[in-house]
């Protein structure tokens, strides 16, 4: 982490919320980035370290993620809200808010529920997946109330048993296009991960397209490649850009679920024009 940052606790819903700020007291326009799933808010570093020549960059770790508050089994917890306790509790001016992954659809419910609080959307791969048949064997669950298992859980269990040694050997064969920052901040949140996060109660998970219909602000959603791993594909793209209009979808090929991870040139190019469209 470079050295002038500042690192801090906040109390937001009466739970610890970690966080790394780029440009305390800068003066500078507030943009918050949420991580994705198993994930920490260093895993934006890289991003950072060029965003933070014209932002006050804020990186916020979630619930039982990084070094913010750890959850039990069957808590009910809802990260749009922890998100916007920190930008209320931090005193920040309608920020961009931007989210990966899970961090993606943070970022859009809070945009969709506390519609005062973001100027702008950034929106790297969120997990909106079109209606399928499946669908309708896990809500049959849960008219039963059986808990679907967690589509993670396996990943989250293999993680306690590797050391960091070996999940970073084996990140660095998998992705040798990532930078060596990326990796290692990737291992550490996935060592710092509490396991129980597949057993809680995430509101996140509702149905995508009220979010996407509520949204009111200017939104770059950026996707990738879905041979590869990208989350959006072409049908749900158009779905998505016809609910709402604010919502402009720029696609990176050749990359999969980690956008700008796998292309990162490329996707801050798409960052940076989003942004000074803003200004």
């Amino acid at each position: 982490m470079i050295e002038n940052w500042m690192q801090a606790d906040l109390t937001i819903n009466g739970n610890r919320i970690h966080y790394v700020r780029t440009g305390a007291g800068s003066g500078k326009p507030p943009l918050v980035l949420a991580h994705g799933f198993s994930d920490n808010g260093l895993c934006w570093e890289e991003a950072a370290n060029e965003l933070e020549a014209q932002f006050d960059v804020i990186m916020p770790d979630a619930r039982g993620h990084g070094l913010s508050a750890r959850v039990q089994p069957g808590e009910k917890i809802d990260m749009a809200a922890d998100l916007a306790g920190v930008i209320e509790a931090l005193g920040l001016d309608a920020p961009v808010v931007g989210g990966h992954s899970m961090g993606a659809m943070t970022a859009s419910n809070l945009g969709a529920h506390f519609p005062r609080l973001a100027r702008a959307l950034l929106l790297e791969d969120p997990p909106w997946f079109m209606p399928r048949p499946q669908a309708e064997k896990v809500e049959a669950a849960a008219e039963k109330e059986e808990r679907p298992p967690h589509p993670m859980g396996a990943f989250v269990q293999s993680l306690q048993v590797k050391t960091f040694e070996q999940l970073f050997a084996e990140c660095r064969a998998e992705h040798p296009n990532w930078s060596e920052l990326t990796a290692r901040r990737w291992c550490e949140g996935k060592k710092q991960l509490d396991p129980n996060i597949v057993a809680v109660d995430n509101g996140l998970w509702s149905p995508w397209q009220g979010v996407v219909q509520a949204i009111q602000c200017p939104t770059l959603l950026v996707s990738s490649e879905p041979s590869l791993g990208g989350l959006i594909t072409p049908e749900s793209a158009q779905v998505i850009t016809a609910m709402n209009t604010q919502v402009r979808v720029v696609n990176v090929p050749g990359v999969g679920h980690h956008v700008r991870f796998g292309a990162h040139a490329v996707y801050m190019k798409a960052v940076w024009a989003f942004l000074q469209e803003l200004a």
